[in-house]
C-alpha cells in the first residue's frame, strides 16, 4: 500500500469512528476495554485519555515506564494540534519526507507524530480529546486504539437501536 492509499484509509477510519457523545464515562469503559485487550494479549502499554485539557483516564501496565507517560503526551499534542491521528500525521510527513521540525517548525520534544494517538471526534461538535496508547511496535499502538473504538461505537449504535 502506498502512502497516499493509507492517508486515504486512515481519513475514512476518521470519519467512520465518530461518537454521537463522549463523557468522562465513556472514557472509562474504552480505557478499561484497551487495557482488557491488551493483558489478553500478553502486551505492556500504556493508555492516557484526554476531553480538552482534562486527563480522564490513564493507566500504565506493568513493564511500561514514564518514557512511555512522554510518548503518550507527545503523541497527544499532535492530535491537539492537528485534528487528526498522530499516525496520519506520521505517514504525511513521511511521504513529504519532512519531519515535524522541518515542516511545521514543532520541537519533536514535545510533538512525536507517532501512530497510537486518535482524536475523539463528537458528531456535530469536531474534535474533543485524545485517546492515546504507547508501548507496542510498528502501527501496534494504532490499530489497539481503533479496534476498541471501533467496537465500542458498533456496540453503542447496537444498543441505541434496541432500546
Amino acid at each position: 500500500m502506498t502512502d497516499e492509499q493509507l492517508l486515504e484509509e486512515l481519513l475514512q477510519e476518521e470519519n467512520e469512528l465518530q461518537f454521537e457523545s463522549f463523557s468522562n464515562e465513556t472514557a472509562l469503559h474504552i480505557g478499561m476495554d484497551i487495557i482488557d485487550r491488551a493483558k489478553a494479549e500478553g502486551k505492556s502499554i500504556t493508555v492516557d485519555i484526554h476531553i480538552g485539557e482534562q486527563q480522564v483516564f490513564h493507566y500504565a501496565c506493568p513493564g511500561t515506564s514514564a518514557d512511555n507517560d512522554a510518548w503518550t503526551a507527545r503523541k497527544a499534542r499532535i492530535v491537539n494540534r492537528f485534528g487528526r491521528s498522530s499516525y496520519y500525521m506520521e505517514v504525511e510527513l513521511r511521504a513529504a519526507g519532512k519531519t515535524i521540525l522541518d515542516r511545521y517548525f514543532l520541537d519533536p520534544s514535545r510533538y512525536a507524530a507517532f501512530n497510537g494517538a486518535f482524536p475523539i471526534r463528537v458528531r456535530g461538535a469536531g474534535v474533543i480529546g485524545s485517546v492515546v496508547v504507547s508501548g507496542l511496535p510498528g502501527d501496534q499502538d494504532h490499530k489497539l486504539v481503533t479496534a476498541v473504538l471501533r467496537q465500542f461505537i458498533e456496540e453503542s449504535a447496537d444498543r441505541r437501536h434496541h432500546v
